[in-house]
């Protein structure tokens, strides 16, 4: 979290997709960083610890697709909230990791961004003193 507002990762590589996924974060108040691909995410996430949830898209190019950014974003950064959609590909919620939440494009803006208030709700990992 960053000045009290969530930080909210989209992880997209339509230039189009992610522009509009950033305008639907910054309406909900919160701010926006954006990816690519896979690896993208991975150095952002690296380099910033106040990351509360990344929004990926399934289908990407990279050495990862959007299933296993967020297996390895769990096992690596377990407190960070996942979103994950996809317009191709149907993904059962047990194929992501515990808590995550899968959305099928398109999507409903409101359905997201309710996604994103309800995750970011629970424990806020970013909310410890430092």
């Amino acid at each position: 979290m960053k000045n009290g507002r969530p930080v909210v990762l989209i992880v997209e590589d339509s230039p189009m997709i992610r522009m509009s996924a950033v305008d639907l974060v910054l309406s909900a108040g919160y701010e926006a960083l954006e990816a690519g691909d896979a690896d993208e995410a991975i150095r952002i996430l690296e380099a910033r610890d106040d990351i509360d949830l990344v929004f990926t898209d399934v289908q990407m190019p990279g050495t990862m697709d959007g299933i296993k950014l967020s297996h390895y974003i769990r096992d690596r950064w377990p407190a960070v909230k996942l979103i994950v959609a996809s317009g191709a590909a149907i993904v059962e919620e047990s194929m992501l990791p515990g808590g995550s939440r899968f959305f099928p494009k398109p999507y409903d803006d409101l359905t997201i961004t309710e996604a994103m208030a309800h995750l970011l709700s629970s424990e806020r990992p970013h909310d410890r003193p430092n």
